[in-house]
This record gives structure tokens, sequence and C-alpha cells, in this order.
């Protein structure tokens, strides 16, 4: 993977107009409320350390977990004593974005592309409110630019910077190529968020490999245009990523029932694969916002460790 994209981007990331430095500021006053206001403590409770290191061995007392007695100290000083760690609080948050014709899609409030950079920003800045490295890969049918994992603001704000601000070369998808490259750029254990609208097949390999070392979450971003063909009579519809056009009559009820039952169908499997793998999802749409879906995720995490 020398060789890709990482020059090409520092050269495109130069330069960045006005208007986009405007986003970027009004990008961090939105999300750095919405970060210590509500994401601050469920971010902090859901993504734990990497380990736990050791701290001291102290008296037993009442409510402290049998599992934790240190039975060689206990022995010696004829009371249970138990063992207390630390938890190595500093991980690497890895946000790995799709940037191919279809995220520059958009029907109502705004672009997929868009909800995924402003979901992006959300998490960077939860990352570093907590003294974490975050880093970002960007994607289409080639790996289009790297942010190599650092921590602080002035980081966190390139980041954001880069992510509204870049013009990718290529408009098709590998989501494939795009886990196989931050499977081997992550040498430890980390959080990536895979961002997309997961439109590829064949993607359980690459995802199975890629979770079995790292704590993967999906984030699917969809319109709801996507789902449902419009009435529109006969249209002419192009395929964003390839140039493609299809003439389709969508008058007829055939047609727009044979499209809603291969989405249906579509999304159950991608669904089923992630459950299968054991891979969170945070589901966005166009016709909302990031707050509402990452309230549940966060919220069904914690239920679900409390209840481990």
């Amino acid at each position: 993977m020398t060789g890709v994209a990482p020059g090409t981007a520092a050269r495109k990331s130069t330069g960045v107009p006005p208007e986009i430095l405007r986003q970027v500021k009004l990008l961090e006053l939105r999300t750095r409320g919405l970060v210590n206001s509500l994401f601050t403590g469920e971010y902090r409770s859901v993504f734990k350390g990497q380990g736990m290191e050791f701290s001291e061995v102290r008296e037993y007392q009442p409510g402290d977990e049998v599992r934790s007695i240190d039975w060689n100290v206990t022995a010696r000083m004829r009371k249970p004593y138990v063992k207390r760690y630390i938890e190595e609080r500093e991980l690497t948050v890895m946000l790995v974005v799709d940037l191919s014709g279809s995220e520059r899609f958009g029907t109502r409030k705004r672009f997929k592309s868009e909800l995924a950079s402003e979901l992006a920003a959300v998490l960077a800045m939860s990352a570093i409110r907590n003294n974490d490295r975050v880093g970002a890969v960007l994607f289409t049918d080639r790996i289009e630019h790297v942010v190599p994992p650092r921590k602080g603001r002035r980081h966190a704000l390139r980041l954001m910077r880069d992510l509204l601000a870049f013009e990718p070369t290529g408009t098709g998808t590998d989501i494939a190529m795009a886990i196989d490259y931050a499977g081997k750029m992550l040498v430890h254990k980390a959080i990536i968020f895979l961002v997309s609208d997961f439109q590829e097949e064949d993607l359980e390999q690459p995802l199975k490999l890629l979770a079995q070392r790292h704590d993967v979450v999906a984030v699917t971003v969809d319109d709801p245009s996507e789902h449902e063909l419009p009435d529109l009579g006969l249209a002419r519809f192009m395929d964003p990523e390839t140039g493609e056009t299809l003439d389709v009559d969508t008058s007829d009820p055939d047609v727009r029932a044979r499209f809603a039952e291969a989405v249906t169908e579509e999304i159950t499997a991608r669904r089923r694969l992630l459950r299968k793998l054991a891979i969170d999802e945070i589901p966005l749409h166009t016709d909302g916002g990031v707050v509402d879906p990452l309230i549940r995720f966060f919220r069904t995490r914690e239920t679900r460790s409390r209840q481990r």
C-alpha cells in the first residue's frame, strides 16, 4: 500500500478555502457542545482501556469481588486482601470513511457524506476530550487520504478540515481494500468506525478478520429515497460511481414493489452479517441527525456490558 494517497492528499489539503475553515469552526462549536453535554461520560463508560495495570493490594471491603482476592497475601496476613487495578485509558480511534460517489447523494437535509463528516467530528472530539488518539482513512476504490492517529485539539481540527475539504480522485467503492489497509496499518487493538453505505458484496471475510483484532463499529449511512422508488413516470437514473444510466418506468407498481423488496433484502442481509460477526451498527439517515443514533449506540453497549 505504499505510494497511494497520502502523498496526493497532502497536496490537495493545502490552500483550504476560507469557507471550509468557517465550516470547520462551526462544526467544532456544534460538536464540542454535544461532546461536553452528552457524550463524554457515555464514551468513557463504553470504551474501556486496552487493559488493566496492577496498582496495589488492600484489605478486603464489603462489596469487593471474591475473584479479586489475593490468596497469597491473604494467607500471610490471615485476613482477606484484594488486588486493585487501574484501567489503562489510552485508546486509538480510527475513522475509516467512504468518500465514493454514492456518498455524495442526499434528498433530505444533507448529503450522506455531510452526515458522515458530522458523526466523524463528534467521535473525534469525544476521543480528544478523553485524551485518546484519533486518526482517519478516507477511501473510494483506492486509499485517498490517511491521517495518522494523534492527540490534541489541533489534530482533531485538522482531521475535520480534511473530512470537509478533501476532494477524492476515485468515485467507486472498495470497502474490502480499505478494511485490509486499516488492519495492516494498526499494530495494536483499536476502535474502528467504518462509515459507509455498504453498497458492496462479499464483505464477510474482510470484516471477520478485522473484528478479530479490533473493536469494529459499522456506521451505515442511508437516504430515505434509496428505500422507495418514487412514482415519476419514465425516469433516467445514473449510477454516481460508474456513470452508467438506466431508464426505468417508475409508474409501474411491480417495478416499485421489486425495488422495495430488493432494498429490504439488502438491509436485512447486512444486519444479519453484522450480528453474526458481533459488530455493532450505528444507522444514520440524511433526514435525521447523529445525536439520537449515537446515544442509542452508547446506551445499548453500556447495558450489554453491565449484563456481562
